[in-house]
């Protein structure tokens, strides 16, 4: 009975309707349910694991599996559905976690800090599969996730003397403070693996950054002054929210959402609240993509006032460009118009004399152009394809598109545009003009690592065929799709 994930109790069972209500969307058969399961349990180690139809259908009848299995379905359906789905919304219940590997609400302390990090980056690299750390890992949202993180807001009690773990004495014995040009080459290291990640997508070099994150911890571990100290935790926020996004990027969200906690939380320790704002504001934009907008606005809100004091223009931008977004997904057009203008002015403030720091750069014009257009066309989608949001959307998403094919560093952008284009032309009901945007997408796809800008594409051309599928042009570009972009049964792996 274990070995399949069996409950191995004989008290009465109903039905698990919560369960079943989702099973039945997700238009899953029971077989393909169970080989999902299956080849899950293995990419995350549990060898154990054998279910069947039988073993599924015993579910859906109110058998409570034990772990893995409720952190396998959850993980699941969420990708499924594109939004969290908890174990709790499968009517399933979950062992309990340790807070410190599977939760978000998490000690805001130098010394925790420095530990979970190298906790987690260590099980990352010996462990991870498709985001799953040993049978722990689940996505939080709402006051879970909302909550803890308001507390990054609130004084630290100690400085960051008390921040590092106190050293064993065999540490103690040896000279481990870092020079100025040593902890120079870690801050350039960051900035190359930040290029890298902009010009291959993620999943190139995720587990390079994860490794890199955790002989950061271990530095962090050694006694060092109070200013590299601080050095080191601007260091380890950086690569902690490189870590998250690589790994956002091909489609590891639990993994995605723990890394960008654990790096707000080393920002705090450094004293950088404009790199915790900017923290925020991805894990924001992963709630819009889990279809959460509520939850990333609260974020962005919870950015836009932590740093209220000392953001550059250039980044008070990007946060009110994603402050629209977040307005777009929910509907409100009024307040979408305005968060774009605000986005826009500061913009125009911006000056190469900012002092801007190097995870802002990206935000130049083409970007600013294409989180507005994008907000635009989520207004036309939340609208029900509306006419007059798409072509507001049709020249922001042009310039940026302009703007982004003259950019060699930013190829991945410059394929979510491209898509975003063949979106509009969807919605404006011209999908020869869409099939001409997503081939070339598909073209830049081929060279970047990243599932995000693959189901991107394998969406749109979706849609096409569900809109326009007797379109030649959408009939070639559905045979090109399958020839050089084929969807595999595993998601990318990160390398």
């Amino acid at each position: 009975m274990g070995g399949n994930g069996g409950s191995g109790t004989n008290a009465e069972k109903r039905p698990n309707d919560q369960l079943g209500s989702w099973f039945v969307r997700s238009g899953w058969s029971k077989g393909e349910l169970a080989r999902q399961v299956n080849r899950r349990a293995r990419q995350m180690g549990a060898h154990h694991i054998s279910t069947d139809t039988s073993r599924v259908r015993r579910w859906l009848d109110g058998e409570q599996p034990r772990e893995p299995i409720p952190r396998i379905l959850s993980e699941l359906f969420s990708e499924r559905f594109g939004c969290v789905v908890g174990v709790e919304d499968l009517g399933l219940r979950s062992a309990h976690q340790s807070p410190s590997v599977s939760g978000v609400d998490l000690p805001w302390a130098g010394p925790q800090t420095v530990s979970l990090i190298s906790e987690f980056s260590r099980s990352d690299l010996m462990l991870a599969r498709r985001g799953f750390l040993g049978t722990s890992l689940a996505l939080a949202a709402g006051p879970a996730l909302i909550e803890p993180m308001q507390r990054w807001l609130v004084p630290a009690p100690g400085g960051l003397a008390d921040a590092p773990s106190a050293p064993s004495p065999e540490r103690s014995r040896r000279p481990t403070r870092l020079s100025g040009p040593e902890l120079d080459l870690l801050e350039s290291t960051t900035v190359m693996f930040r290029q890298w990640d902009a010009q291959c997508g993620g999943g190139l070099r995720r587990k390079a950054v994860v490794g890199q994150l955790h002989e950061v911890t271990d530095l962090l571990q050694e006694p060092q002054s109070e200013p590299v100290a601080k050095r080191l935790f601007t260091v380890a926020a950086e690569l902690a929210e490189l870590a998250g996004w690589m790994s956002y990027d091909v489609g590891l969200q639990p993994t995605a959402q723990k890394y960008f906690v654990l790096a707000l939380h080393a920002a705090k320790e450094s004293g950088n609240k404009p790199l915790g704002a900017y923290i925020l504001s991805n894990m924001s934009r992963q709630m819009i993509h889990l279809g959460r907008p509520d939850d990333a606005l609260e974020l962005i809100h919870l950015a836009q006032y932590g740093s209220r004091d000392c953001a550059t223009p250039r980044i008070q931008s990007m946060l009110y460009a994603m402050e629209a977004r977040a307005y777009a997904n929910m509907g409100q057009p009024n307040k979408c118009h305005r968060a774009v203008r605000m986005a826009e002015d500061a913009f125009g403030d911006t000056s190469p004399n900012d002092g801007d720091p190097d995870w802002i750069r990206f935000f130049s014009e083409a970007e600013l152009n294409g989180e507005n257009a994008h907000s635009y066309r989520d207004l036309a989608y939340v609208a029900g394809r509306s006419p007059t949001y798409a072509a507001l959307a049709h020249p922001v998403m042009e310039r940026a598109v302009e703007l982004f094919g003259e950019d060699e560093e930013h190829q991945r952008s410059y394929a979510l545009n491209l898509i975003g284009m063949a979106t509009v032309h969807l919605l404006q009901r011209e999908p020869e003009a869409s099939a001409g945007m997503a081939e070339k997408a598909l073209d830049v796809a081929r060279r970047v690592r990243s599932e995000r800008v693959n189901t991107r594409l394998r969406k749109t051309v979706d849609t096409a065929v569900r809109d326009f599928g007797n379109v030649a042009e959408v009939i070639q570009l559905t045979d090109q799709l399958a020839v050089h972009l084929p969807e595999s049964a595993e998601a990318v792996q990160a390398v």
